[in-house]
């Protein structure tokens, strides 16, 4: 009832999206890297469908660009580069992840993922790299910044050897958030001024996903 009474307040578009990592970068003279993997991770109570488009479909090969995610899951999404040409240098071509309820047709959420290829890792990254940032940030300035602070933070973490006591505590206050009753309930023990909105829920459940995927990387 309560999974119910939550979907008719989902704006097309407006459910956090969580994808690792947010760029791909494949290197002509590294043949491994030609198979990247995204990872899309489900937070929610209900399962997700998804579709995987490209701006450049010809220039990749995506295993099951369609599928679904149970409530509280990932799964992988394997992407090849099966045009790896000197003419295809720095360009950045967009993956964009579109989820949505199962049982409703519009996109309630999406995500952009930059691909790019380069010639080498060593040769050519330092000089890319500066300009693709950049363009990111100016392109999605108000969702990258955060989304890129918390991955830096994340591998921060993983050299550190486990997550610390405050991301615990954290993840914790979340998941007490998320079991609270939702505004408008009539029928529940706990005090009125304890009830969540729907959107003070969903920014605990976004910050849970990425604690999670912080925590699950260490």
């Amino acid at each position: 009832m309560q999974q119910q009474s939550r979907q008719p307040e989902l704006v097309e578009g407006s459910l956090p999206v969580f994808v690792f990592p947010t760029e791909l970068v494949f290197y002509a003279d590294e043949q491994a890297s030609h198979k990247q993997v995204l990872t899309l991770y489900n937070p929610y109570e209900f399962a997700l469908k998804f579709k995987v488009l490209c701006t450049a479909p010809n220039k990749y090969a995506v295993v099951d660009a369609t599928g679904a995610v149970k409530p509280q899951c990932c799964v992988d999404i394997v992407i090849r580069h099966r045009d790896v040409r000197s003419c295809h240098y720095g360009i950045i071509d967009k993956f964009r992840l579109q989820v949505s309820e199962q049982s409703q047709r519009k996109a309630l959420g999406r995500k952009e993922v930059m691909a790019t290829l380069l010639p080498s890792a060593a040769q050519e990254q330092p000089q890319v790299r500066p300009q693709e940032e950049e363009r990111r940030m100016k392109e999605q300035l108000a969702d990258r910044v955060f989304f890129e602070q918390t991955a830096f933070q994340t591998e921060n973490r993983a050299a550190s050897g486990g997550p610390s006591l405050l991301t615990v505590l954290l993840g914790l206050v979340c998941m007490a958030a998320l079991m609270l009753p939702t505004l408008g309930e009539q029928e529940s023990t706990v005090p009125v001024y304890l009830h969540l909105s729907v959107n003070k829920k969903l920014v605990a459940a976004y910050v849970l996903g990425l604690l999670t995927m912080v925590i699950l990387r260490t």
